[in-house]
């Protein structure tokens, strides 16, 4: 028990490759064998994480449970982890989603022994990103994700479907959208590798606690680039940082990249993307722009707000237009992790203030809430999938009768994104919108009829699934409509429960996370 307790966070983050290495000398025929070891084996760090929640005292400042060990010493470089109020939270969502996702996954019959391998991968360049305090640490498991995920989508991606390309060249849909994934990413993550560099060049490390304090405020640097003035440096690795992270998140104009990969990733694939890939992305600004950048964030953040603003309100029209219910939900994302960042340029434009805080607490509670609402649409999304083959949403329409518990559970989760008073995405907008509305009124102001439509798209998809005349198509015969299974229903229980927990009493989540935003910011 002491060395669990002393290298809690390093087991966290490697246990899952130590499952993938398992499951790799495992028979791939042996499929039953496969699916369970892989469950079983993301139990672990979700258990870990939880005695963690529990051992973590919010309000000891700096960082717990921290371990550091050389890793590149040339270069002064350490694996170095550590958490606090806001990595252990998204820790947590981390570790919760993947062995749901997994479980998910149990419809997989195709190469399932490296589907579970790059799954279990997938979970530890997540984590990495949230539990590393070493810049270039962070930048490696930043990347790492990248790979499972792209081999994920293009190998166990939809099989429907084709796009033209310039010259009339046509390419399967699942090609095109893996690799505008990770080509979106990889070209917004250059220039965050280059700012990390030169902080790394110019201090000697990339300790985390460290460069916060010596780059925040810092007027001389030991190796300016080209002899540019410090501020200048600063305000073009301000932005390359944000790019970054924009890319991720996404906002708007960096979005596009998400509709198709989310449209193509499997089921479990979709859920990761929407409930914890994303909040990579948003994780950077609270760890890295936030407390590097609070003068350059400051006088950036009406740009870092309208960009906000046009993702609520563009992410909510694209939604809505939409007749591919997945597609509806992946456009979902863009316009709710947009509140994220709104809440984010308001807490810059007004740090240490209580609005500021109360901003940054909404935004962090927002990016858990989505995390769960988000992974469990999409969850529901792919069960009717895998039953009528289609995601077309005229293709549906009055199905509550053939499948009322699946109808139930839609409607619960889909109270829960559009921010029903009760149930969790409700706390987390709303302390957004109050936060922001003192410092930035006419950006929440617009911001306010993305949230208008949020409940059209939302009840345009229910009702034209659920309600309206039946579609005898899935009444009779082989296309009959079955209804949710156990082990559909035991993936969607935890989010439910989360979801109607948070809504009802935010405050066991909201300590952890407004004691860590009101010491850091």
């Amino acid at each position: 028990m002491d060395f669990i307790s002393s290298h809690l966070l390093s087991i966290i983050l490697f246990f899952p490759v130590l499952a993938a290495l398992v499951i790799l000398f495992l028979p791939k025929d042996e499929v039953k064998l496969i699916r369970w070891t892989a469950l079983i084996a993301s139990l672990i760090p979700l258990a870990l994480s939880l005695v963690a929640w529990f051992r973590f005292e919010p309000g000891m400042a700096g960082f717990q449970f921290e371990e550091q060990y050389t890793w590149y010493a040339a270069i002064h470089s350490t694996l170095h982890l550590g958490v606090d109020g806001l990595s252990l939270t998204m820790v947590l969502l981390t570790t919760l989603l993947t062995p749901l996702a997994i479980l998910a996954s149990f419809s997989i019959t195709d190469r399932v022994k490296a589907y579970m391998i790059l799954f279990l991968l997938l979970e530890t360049g997540m984590l990495g990103v949230f539990l590393a305090l070493d810049l270039l640490i962070f930048f490696v498991f930043w990347e790492v994700g990248l790979v499972p995920m792209y081999f994920l989508i293009n190998q166990w991606g939809s099989e429907k479907g084709e796009r033209e390309l310039w010259g009339g060249l046509k390419v399967r849909a699942r090609d095109y959208a893996s690799l505008k994934f990770m080509v979106y990413t990889m070209a917004g993550s250059l220039g965050l590798l280059l700012a990390i560099q030169m902080l790394g060049v110019s201090f000697g490390t990339y300790d985390l606690p460290v460069l916060t304090e010596k780059w925040r405020y810092a007027a001389v640097l030991p190796h300016v680039p080209l002899g540019l003035p410090v501020s200048t440096v600063k305000t073009i690795a301000f932005w390359a940082f944000v790019i970054a992270f924009s890319v991720k998140v996404p906002i708007w104009p960096f979005h596009t990249w998400l509709p198709d990969a989310h449209t193509e990733a499997p089921t479990a694939g979709s859920m990761i993307l929407a409930g914890v890939l994303l909040k990579l992305g948003a994780y950077g600004f609270l760890r890295l722009v936030l407390p590097f950048y609070p003068l350059e964030a400051k006088a950036y953040a009406g740009a870092l707000a309208a960009l906000a603003v046009a993702a609520i309100v563009f992410g909510a029209f694209a939604s809505y237009g939409q007749m591919d219910f997945k597609r509806l939900v992946a456009y979902s994302s863009v316009n709710h992790m947009g509140f994220v960042v709104l809440g984010i340029a308001a807490a810059a434009l007004a740090a240490g203030t209580q609005n500021a805080h109360i901003a940054m607490n909404g935004a962090v509670l927002q990016m858990f809430n989505h995390g769960l609402s988000a992974a469990g649409m999409f969850f529901l999304v792919g069960v009717i999938y895998e039953r009528t083959h289609t995601r077309d949403l005229r293709e549906f329409g009055g199905l509550f009768p053939l499948v009322p518990v699946y109808g139930g559970i839609l409607i619960f989760t889909s109270m829960a994104s559009l921010g029903l008073p009760g149930l969790n995405g409700f706390v987390s907008e709303f302390l957004v919108v109050r936060g922001a509305w003192p410092v930035l009124t006419l950006y929440t102001a617009l911001g306010m009829l993305g949230l208008l439509f949020t409940g059209a798209y939302i009840l345009k998809g229910i009702k034209m699934v659920l309600h309206g005349p039946l579609n005898e198509k899935w009444a009779h015969g082989e296309h009959r409509l079955r209804e949710i299974t156990t082990r559909e229903i035991i993936v969607m229980a935890p989010l439910m429960v989360l979801m109607l927990a948070i809504g009802l009493w935010p405050a066991w989540i909201l300590d952890v996370i407004n004691k860590a935003v009101v010491m850091l910011f």
